[in-house]
């Protein structure tokens, strides 16, 4: 197994900018990416359905910089344009949306119904979407410039049973990336995102069964699962200005066998 490297210094990859980050109240990818911005510098807004533990969340991370939740549920269009609205009455200026919000589950497709198939596609791809659609046009707004960075995930790439919902969803997230960048390149903004394999945190250990995680691991040549900080490394470059001539990209955070 190759070893957990240590957690890296800020370097001031974001400094001065604002970061609006989804579904960042839990113990996932987007708190570590919340986090890291902050850790580089940035101002950061977390948001998430849940608004105990996203204001818990936002105490947690104030030691590490300014952090300011607002609530948001992506599937509702109202609310997504209100979290845009309130991120830049704060700071009159937003210059990074992370887009992590997403939803998942096991089921057959035989057994799949509309309900279940609907609600995933709804917070994992059309979420993403209008999050998107919202900060794109503040960006234009604004004059030009700032960087989309969402969570997709191999497999949007690879196929596992019991997923047809999720590897939907995460494809089309895939592909919303790279037309998104196209339409917007003109105006100096960049969509990118990352497609991480197996992030390991207490909430994806608690719904998946030590089989599954068993053999996602096994999966992987560094013989373990990443941290989601790790991920979020690679989320932080994208929204930085050291990836200014990446755009339309889904960059693989993984160590599976191809």
């Amino acid at each position: 197994m190759i070893p957990l490297p240590d957690y890296p210094q800020g370097r001031e990859l974001l400094r001065d900018k604002v970061v609006v980050v989804t579904a960042a109240a839990g113990t996932g990818i987007g708190s570590a990416v919340a986090r890291r911005s902050l850790e580089e510098g940035a101002r950061v807004v977390i948001s998430d359905w849940h608004e105990r533990r996203l204001a818990e969340k936002a105490e947690s991370l104030a030691e590490y910089g300014e952090v300011h939740a607002f609530p948001c549920d992506v599937t509702d269009e109202e609310q997504v344009r209100g979290l845009i609205a309130a991120a830049v009455e704060r700071f009159g200026r937003i210059d990074v949306l992370i887009n992590n919000a997403g939803l998942g589950g096991s089921t057959s497709i035989l057994d799949m119904t509309d309900e279940q198939w609907s609600r995933v596609l709804d917070v994992t791809l059309n979420g993403t979407f209008r999050m998107t659609r919202a900060a794109l046009r503040q960006f234009v707004e604004q004059g030009g410039g700032g960087a989309v960075v969402n969570n997709a995930s191999v497999i949007g790439w690879r196929a596992q049973a019991d997923q047809s919902h999720y590897a939907a969803a995460k494809a089309a997230v895939m592909a919303l990336t790279r037309c998104a960048a196209v339409d917007v390149a003109e105006h100096g903004i960049r969509v990118n995102a990352v497609s991480p394999s197996l992030a390991m945190h207490p909430f994806l250990a608690k719904v998946t069964s030590e089989e599954l995680l068993a053999d996602l691991t096994e999966r992987e040549v560094s013989g373990r699962a990443a941290q989601p900080w790790e991920v979020a490394n690679v989320m932080v470059f994208l929204a930085s200005d050291y990836a200014s001539y990446l755009t339309g990209e889904v960059i693989s955070v993984s160590s599976q066998h191809a």
